[in-house]
């Protein structure tokens, strides 16, 4: 295993010198994170020099969220969930419903195992999308940094509903750079702590980019949290053709990258491997921008959506609120289940919520329709 100077000089310290003071932190890593492991870890660096200080260092420097629970770990490679697994696995446990280090995941990206969601009411449902990460092996992850990953998708799917073009950030020209603000495609630089205090910003433009097909319905980002965000959307409630193009665009890219040498990282017990802890497994939220003006306000709101697995977000992202009852409704799982059960959560779960609305609307109760504890 290869040594990191600063390792060599941090052991010049005790481990009281060094822990963090993490009294006031309110993340998944806070509360995994004692001296022992800190001790036992700090010694330690993946081959490409990746530490447990740069492992924890985001957590450290945010304490908390106003509103999620957030990991406060990343990882810098693929080898950094095995040399800081004693950190990691619980970190993982308690973040995914107790996943044990023994635990297998499931992955399932065959579209036509997914039953019904072409027929979510559009009156109700105004868009879809499903996204995911994808990390290239071979190389490290963005908080250490990896800009050569993105070149392969040079080559990305060229015919039928995958035609379309690489458009680099660097010497992206001033029209292009408008559209695709207008089309709200264009990343921009990682300002939250959570992301540049983990090194993600580093050599900002460097090998970022974006792909999209000429329909604007399948989208990859390059090198911003992850090597690759894919994105499959498209407005209404059709989610069973979002979740098709997802899975077959999916399919193509990775032909691209084993064209290079390179396929996607991932294991068995962890899936799909990807920089933030919280999106290993299938890194998949499945989501739709979905009107509940009546069921929001609902005195069991929050426990349905904790019934159906799913979650809410405002439509502008995880720090907005909700613009007349719109809200964006999720998957809540990332790992031990796969791609399509996900998915059937959403499609299943939603179609009930807009059935609930209706009824509501009606002034007529839902107590009847709550679902189980799953």
């Amino acid at each position: 295993m290869t040594k990191n100077c600063h390792n060599d000089y941090k052991m010049k310290f005790s481990v009281d010198d060094e822990y963090p003071d993490l009294s006031l932190h309110n993340n998944h890593m806070a509360k995994v994170l004692n001296k022992e492991i800190y001790g036992k870890l700090r010694g330690k660096s993946t081959p490409s020099g990746f530490t447990v200080d740069d492992v924890i260092q985001t957590g450290v420097d945010n304490p908390g969220h106003p509103f999620i629970m957030t990991v406060g770990c990343v990882a810098g490679d693929e080898e950094s969930y095995e040399v800081f697994k004693d950190l990691l696995d619980p970190v993982i446990s308690d973040r995914h419903g107790g996943y044990k280090p023994t635990d297998k995941h499931k992955t399932d990206l065959n579209f036509e195992n997914l039953k019904g969601g072409d027929d979510l009411d559009p009156n109700y449902v105004l868009s879809s999308r499903v996204r995911t990460g994808r990390s290239i092996k071979g190389f490290t992850l963005p908080p250490t940094t990896a800009v050569e990953s993105a070149e392969p998708l040079r080559s990305c799917p060229s015919r039928g509903e995958f035609k379309g073009k690489y458009y680099p950030l660097t010497g992206m020209t001033d029209a292009e750079q408008e559209q695709l603000i207008a089309d709200h495609f264009l990343f921009d630089k990682p300002v939250s702590p959570l992301l540049t205090c983990a090194g993600m910003a580093r050599d900002w433009p460097d090998g970022r980019g974006i792909w999209h097909n000429d329909n604007k319905t399948f989208l990859v980002w390059v090198n911003e949290e992850d090597h690759l965000r894919v994105i499959s959307m498209q407005k209404g409630g059709n989610m069973k053709e979002v979740f098709r193009r997802f899975c077959v665009g999916l399919q193509k890219i990775e032909e691209i990258f084993k064209k290079h040498n390179h396929g996607f990282m991932w294991n068995e017990h962890l899936g799909y491997i990807l920089t933030c802890p919280s999106n290993l497994g299938t890194g998949l939220r499945g989501g739709v921008h979905v009107k509940l003006p009546k069921l929001s306000t609902h005195a069991k709101f929050e426990e349905i959506l904790t019934r159906l697995r799913l979650q809410k977000r405002g439509t502008g992202g995880v720090d907005t609120a909700s613009v007349g009852g719109v809200f964006d409704i999720s998957n809540a799982d990332r790992l031990g289940s796969s791609e399509v059960y996900q998915v059937q959560l959403v499609v299943d779960g939603v179609k009930l919520m807009v059935e609930m609305e209706k009824k509501l609307e009606k002034g007529e109760s839902i107590d009847g329709m709550i679902p189980a504890q799953k």
